[in-house]
This record gives C-alpha cells, structure tokens and sequence, in this order.
C-alpha cells in the first residue's frame, strides 16, 4: 500500500505505506501489539506515534516539542502481525521519509528500533520486574536493553567514544565537531551521541569521511535518546545504530556504561546537565581508581564557554574536579591522539580488573543519580544545593536542576507545567546560585537555549538568592 498526497493549504507531503521491518526486530506477541494499537490503554500507542514521527522527520531542526505532531497532525502508525511476519502501517506520515514512494532505508532501520525498545520496555522489562529501588538492578535493566538492541559488542577493544553537546551551536563549533569527527575516525574509533542535529552530528559527519578513507568497515555511529527528548531532537541521518531509554537517567547510564571516553563540545543545559552527571560519578570515593576519559574542545570562539564552564565546576564542586577533565582549545588532533591515551588506559583497566570491555560494570553509579527525577515545581523548590554535601550528592541536585530547565524548555511535560504554574523555583548556597544564574544567562545570551531566529527565549526558571 503505497499513497502519496501533495501538500496543499500549506500542509506539507504526505504518504501513506505498508512497510517491511528491516532487520533487528523479533516477531511479536499478539498482546505486545495490541498494546501498541493502545487496545490496552496503557499509552503506548501514542509513545510509539510520538518517536516514530520523530524518525520519520530525521534532520528535522526544532526545540518546539509539539511543532512536528501539529505538522502532521493526521499521521498514525499500527504493527500488524501477519502469518508471513510483521508489517507496519504508516498513514498520512512525511513525505520526506521516502523516495519514489518507497521508504528510505535508513529510517526504516530507525522506525524498526522505535518499535523493538517500546516494547522490550513496556513487555520484558515489566514482566522481569526489576527493583527500581535497588542499584544494582536498575544497571541491569540498562543492560538489557542495551543488549536487547544489539548493541553491545564483545571481544572489540575499548573504541567508542561518546560526543557530548548542544544541538543549538554556532556554524565555527559545528564545523570543529566535524573536524574532531574526522581525527577520531582515523583512528579507527566509533561514535556515540545523543543522535540529533548539532554537536551530535557533527562528529559522526567528520567519522564518516576518516572511516571511508581509511577503507573501515562495519563503523558504529550509536545515537542514544530517550522519549521526553526525541521530537525536539530528532535523530540525524548518519546514526545506524539508535536505542530509545525510557528516561534520562538511563540514558546518561548508558553512555557512561557503554563508552569508553567522553568529549564534550559546547552546548546549553542539556549539555551542562551530562558534564554534572559523570563527575558527580566520577567524584564518588569508589570511583577514585576508574580512568574516564573525558575532554572539554571547542574552537577558539568558544573558549570563554569553557571558561565559564570551568569556574561554575570549580566553585560549586571545588578546585579538585578539575582533576577529571582536560580542556583543549582549537586542536582536533590533539584531542584525538589524547583520546586515544586515554583509551589505553581503559584497555589495561578493564584488563587488570577483569571488566567486559561492552559494558562498564566496575563503574559505581550512586542511586541518586539513577531513579528517575519528575521536575515538579515542588521536586525542583526541593533540591538541596549546599556545599556542605558530599560533593557527589550535591552534583546530583546540580544535575536535577538542569535536567528540570531542558524538561521546561523542550519536554512536553515540562512546557505544560511551566504554562500551568510558572517558571520553576531554584535555590541553595546564594554563590552557587549567582554562578549558576550567570552561567544560564550566558547560555541564553549565546542563543544555547534556543535556535537563532526563533521567538525570545522566556526562561522556565527563577534562581533565588542569587
């Protein structure tokens, strides 16, 4: 079933298709896609139409999270099981996802990867019945579906290097990610981001030509993205390998388990809340001993950002953090060839320790950094920013507190709360709280909260006693 109808009034192309999966999904239960068709009432359906309209517009440039479902406000998706296999039916979807009425190859190895976590998460992981009060069994079910989507890999030795960033950066930092993309992939590296436009690209772009011209085979470019983000990020159109977490918590777990070292380009919030996620692990006694690379780049312009970046860090966690991470200005084959230093370290860790090289099971991630965090008005009022904290938990509140401000910015739930009630409340140590009302308005000064071009930034926050 293939039926195309142009756009008209405005409304962009649509088409509507039958499709057959390609690759990496089992076939279904007659209950787990009753589900999906939202015959239970359990929601999944329209978490399932959500992320797949998110697929369907890949390379799509918004932080609006409702500007693609009021697009296309007639589309649907339904998985059929059939004798012969599993079908899914897509009605009114974008036109952009095919060509000559067929559907681009790429995005139906996305769309199968919709679907496959979904219901992995919504069956399996339901069924086993994981403590999700108990550490231990919260990395597990990260492994699960890590494991699940065919994405850990055994006997490779450690090479996947995750790119951390805004996806609202300026042209000079987005061409610097392409250029430290290029140096990593020369090396014979994987790349690992949060799979949507911006920095997230950028690396994987650069991989792509070093990967070619170095005649590598079987190259990795892992998007990791959870459903709260994905339809304002939607996912680039280099990523061929893409698993959908069911939070952010697990998200951020994924990347610190799954990879072997960070690189972190500018970004706003979102980017300031993965940096306070892994040193606050970092900063964790029983971590003391776990190398984890982790570098700070950025071209010459950005130099004051990291400047700002490293005094927030400083101030609020103390000098020591700096310990954890390296700032490189303006080097991409510096980066790269620091990187890989720092990777061999991790090989001979995980030797010496016995760890998989897949998955960082040594790594000690505290509670506080795993249960899901819901920024209510009163959950974020709640946060305890004082320095009087072991530096780990109060990197955590730091991390909640830029977790709720991407929530108010580009998560549906967030934006109908900030509607609802206002802007959120933060308040702690009042120096903590001048930097940190500082370093917020830089971001929004430098059109990191935002795309340029688009209506004026109203801040989803107040910093008190600042």
């Amino acid at each position: 079933m293939n039926d195309f109808q142009a756009g008209r009034a405005g409304k962009p192309s649509t088409v509507s298709a039958r499709i057959s999966p390609i690759g990496g999904l089992d076939v279904l239960s007659r209950h787990e896609v009753a589900r999906l068709r939202g015959a239970s009432g359990s929601g999944l359906h329209a978490l399932l139409r959500r992320c797949a309209l998110a697929v369907l517009t890949s390379g799509n440039i918004s932080d609006d999270p409702r500007a693609i479902l009021e697009q296309y406000p007639d589309f649907d998706i339904q998985v059929l099981q059939q004798d012969r296999g599993m079908k899914i039916e897509l009605s009114n979807a974008p036109a952009q996802a095919f060509v000559d009425g067929q559907i681009i190859r790429g995005i139906n190895e996305l769309l199968v990867a919709v679907v496959r976590d979904i219901v992995y998460v919504s069956t399996q992981l339901e069924q086993v019945g994981f403590d999700l009060d108990a550490s231990a069994a919260l990395t597990q079910s990260v492994f699960e579906i890590l494991r699940n989507a065919r994405i850990l890999k055994p006997q490779v030795d450690p090479n996947l290097v995750v790119c951390w960033g805004g996806h609202s950066i300026s042209r000079e930092e987005y061409d610097y990610t392409k250029l430290v993309g290029y140096q990593l992939g020369l090396r014979g590296l994987d790349i690992c981001t949060g799979c949507g436009p911006g920095a997230m690209k950028g690396p994987m772009k650069g991989a792509t030509i070093s990967h070619a011209k170095q005649r590598r085979r079987h190259n990795r470019y892992i998007g990791i993205t959870e459903p709260g983000i994905i339809a304002a990020e939607s996912p680039n159109p280099i990523v061929n390998h893409l698993v959908i977490m069911p939070d952010i918590e697990k998200r951020l777990e994924a990347f610190v388990r799954l990879g072997h070292g960070i690189i972190v380009f500018p970004g706003g919030v979102g980017t300031a809340e993965e940096i306070l996620y892994l040193l606050g692990i970092l900063l964790h006694p029983d971590n003391a001993s776990t190398p984890f690379p982790l570098i700070f780049t950025g071209p010459r312009q950005s130099a004051a950002y990291f400047e700002q970046i490293d005094r927030f860090l400083r101030l609020s966690l103390g000098d020591e953090v700096a310990r954890h991470y390296q700032i490189v200005v303006d080097d991409p084959e510096t980066v790269a060839r620091m990187m890989i230093k720092g990777l061999e370290k991790v090989r001979h860790n995980r030797l010496d320790t016995k760890d998989a090289f897949f998955f960082n099971w040594a790594l000690q991630i505290p509670l506080e950094f795993q249960q899901p965090f819901r920024p209510t008005h009163e959950a974020m009022r709640a946060l305890q920013i004082h320095r009087e904290r072991p530096r780990h938990a109060l990197a955590a509140d730091l991390r909640r507190a830029f977790s709720g401000i991407v929530a108010g910015n580009v998560k549906e739930e967030g934006v109908q709360a900030i509607e609802q009630h206002g802007p959120f409340a933060i308040d702690g140590d009042a120096d903590i709280m001048r930097a940190l009302d500082k370093l917020l308005q830089a971001f929004v000064d430098q059109h990191r909260m935002k795309l340029p071009g688009g209506t004026a930034y109203v801040p989803c926050y107040r910093v008190l006693s600042a």
